[in-house]
């Protein structure tokens, strides 16, 4: 498999050149030149595979011969080792909980998967060579990439986030693990970081001397895998004769890009819903056509506070930059944070569901979607353990969560963090 730059400014390239790149020469992201679906009978017959199984087959196509076939399965199973359970909530209302990961994300897939990726390559390497991995987090990225590349030989990772925009316990899983993690605190937005992390791939100075990879979802590698969970929640499904509609909590849109994905390998997905906070470029865009950049604005749900989201030039490309295509597969949806904590209380009140922010807001996008929308059945992809945001849940709540064993491995670990404001600053750090 071959992969293109969104820019088309650059060579197309390989699954490894661009999983160890990470961005494209021109700034580009990475595309596969071509999307083959799966076979019907494989769709039809999901309930007789292994979630590992399912993997391997949603994946295979991406990675082609460049690991061999063993190896990916290893790999797989590897990322594979927790649960992603369907859990009924609503009337045609289920959560699917991604959560229950060694970093409590839904990002563990991904990052565990990149990490081996990376790990596998540069066991390959006639002359193994250091690569370092930069990646800009709002929250829960940071975590879930220290946790997979730690202690991954030959691979150093920097972890750029915005100082007081993340809450306690991500901070914490991201400052304390040591080893071959570092930890820069950016007295600025997560946008900041983002543009921070680009300008150091583009700049020649850092480049010519060192390997700089990506862990964020611009990375093919912490982006493709996430199309997996998807599979899985359509194989626990009981009832596959209702139309399906997946919400998806959004902030730089790799994990409803990778559902789209999902879709165009045949899985049957009907219609795709964001939501998110008062940072709503996508859902603005969705209503006037008008696609508008914006600085990022801090809400309770901080995993989605992007004002300029990377992975949407991809959400383009899958539909032919349509954007009637797109409105007939994507509904946007945007909420205050008042508006999020009531939806956290009315789940806690009438469904005896505990959510965090993010989760709540896929809800009711989805709620909402569905009064207009008849005999549909949706689900909402609830990306975090609620005890990852004790500060912004429903009043009462956190005081009856319990701390799983996950977080108390960090939570009283020391935080280690160097501060920086400007990009010389994280230029020097790469270079020291």
């Amino acid at each position: 498999m071959n992969y293109f730059s969104l820019n088309k400014k650059a060579p197309n390239t390989t699954f490894e050149e661009a999983v160890v790149k990470g961005l494209a020469p021109d700034k580009g992201l990475y595309f596969p030149e071509s999307i083959t679906p799966l076979p019907k009978e494989f769709i039809e017959n999901i309930e007789n595979y292994s979630n590992n199984e399912i993997a391997f087959e949603a994946i295979k196509q991406f990675v082609g011969d460049e690991i061999p076939e063993n190896e990916l399965k290893r790999i797989i199973e590897e990322t594979l080792c927790f649960d992603f359970p369907v859990f009924p909530v609503d009337e045609n209302i289920s959560s699917l909980e991604l959560y229950h990961g060694p970093t409590m994300a839904f990002k563990d897939v991904g990052a565990r998967f990149m990490a081996r990726c990376l790990g596998y390559f540069n066991t390959q390497a006639e002359k193994q060579e250091d690569v370092t991995v930069l990646v800009a987090t709002s929250g829960d990225t940071g975590g879930a990439v220290a946790s997979g590349f730690l202690g991954v030989k030959g691979v150093d990772v920097v972890i750029l986030y915005p100082s007081g925009k993340v809450s306690d316990i991500q901070e914490k899983q991201l400052t304390t693990l040591g080893q071959n993690i570092k930890a820069l605190e950016v007295s600025g937005t997560f946008d900041d970081c983002q543009a921070m992390v680009k300008k150091a791939f583009l700049d020649s100075d850092l480049t010519d001397h060192m390997k700089l990879t990506s862990a964020n979802s611009i990375n093919i590698a912490r982006w493709l895998p996430q199309m997996f969970y998807f599979f899985f929640a359509y194989k626990q499904l009981r009832d596959k004769s209702k139309r399906l509609v997946f919400s998806v909590p959004s902030g730089n849109y790799g994990n409803i890009c990778a559902g789209m994905m999902a879709q165009k390998l045949g899985l049957p997905i009907e219609h795709f819903i964001t939501g998110t906070n008062a940072n709503k470029v996508v859902p603005t865009y969705l209503e006037t056509g008008t696609y508008e950049p914006k600085p990022s604005i801090q809400t309770i749900s901080n995993a989605m506070d992007v004002g300029a989201p990377s992975n949407f030039i991809r959400i383009e490309e899958i539909h032919n930059n349509d954007l009637e295509a797109l409105r007939n597969n994507l509904s946007g949806f945007s909420y205050s944070d008042e508006e999020t904590t009531a939806t956290m209380g009315h789940l806690l009140k009438s469904c005896n569901y505990v959510a965090e922010p993010h989760g709540a807001i896929g809800y009711v996008a989805l709620k909402n979607y569905l009064k207009t929308n008849k005999d549909v059945q949706g689900i909402f992809l609830e990306t975090a353990h609620p005890v990852k945001f004790l500060d912004v849940l429903y009043p009462g709540v956190a005081e009856k969560l319990e701390i799983p064993p996950q977080i108390q491995a960090v939570i009283d670990l020391e935080k280690v963090a160097t501060e920086i404001k400007e990009y010389d600053e994280l230029k020097a750090f790469l270079k020291s």
